[in-house]
């Protein structure tokens, strides 16, 4: 894999931490896993890799200790295309690198490749976004997204089309099948969200030998 200083001036990072936490009884974000917090763990992972750093927020006064860059939704209430957008527009770099507050296994290998995969191109023939698939789902809170999504996003936002998936499919992305993802993370351990109480306990009873705390 290539090192933080190969990707040079062409990748930002950015954590998507905007959500209304509807089906959650705590900021997920803040859950700990072995005296972590998640949001603390993201940092450091996507720290590794890029040199942009960015959380998307629309309560900033939460995460002032991180010491991150920090952005609101432009397009409030819109879900993670709202974050997306905006995380994009405030992005240092022209490709971006998106990841959920609430996933608790990234794995730097698996995010690398993305980005590698999203580079191989020729700069002018780049793709618009590069997403994953697992367990035959679109991981589009795992991926790569351009800059030149930025007026197509807005488009869709204005006129209320909020689905990522239908968006994705739209514009073409690039997407990397299940199997290549298997050969870095056989069990899919990247993309294990706490979206829900449920997948809480889920975790936690899948790992027991690891600390999670609400």
């Amino acid at each position: 894999m290539k090192s933080l200083s190969n990707y040079g001036n062409r990748v930002s990072g950015a954590i998507l931490a905007g959500g209304k936490n509807r089906r959650f009884p705590s900021r997920k974000g803040f859950l700990r896993v072995d005296g972590h917090t998640l949001i603390e763990r993201n940092i450091e992972v996507l720290n590794t890799i890029c040199s942009d750093v960015l959380i998307n927020t629309n309560d900033p006064e939460l995460y002032f200790r991180f010491k991150v860059r920090m952005c609101g939704d432009i397009f409030p209430f819109k879900g993670p295309m709202g974050g997306i957008h905006s995380c994009l527009l405030n992005a240092k770099y022209d490709n971006l690198l998106i990841v959920a507050c609430d996933m608790p296994f990234l794995k730097v290998e698996v995010l690398s490749f993305l980005i590698e995969r999203h580079l191989q191109f020729e700069r002018n023939d780049l793709p618009l976004a590069t997403i994953p698939i697992y367990n035959n789902k679109f991981q589009s809170l795992c991926g790569i997204y351009s800059k030149r999504l930025i007026s197509l996003l807005e488009d869709h936002l204005i006129k209320n089309k909020n689905s990522l998936s239908l968006f994705l499919r739209d514009v073409e992305a690039n997407f990397i099948g299940e199997k290549e993802i298997r050969v870095l993370d056989p069990e899919g351990l990247t993309f294990l969200n706490v979206n829900t109480f449920e997948d809480f306990i889920f975790l936690k009873l899948k790992f027991p030998n690891l600390a999670f705390t609400s």
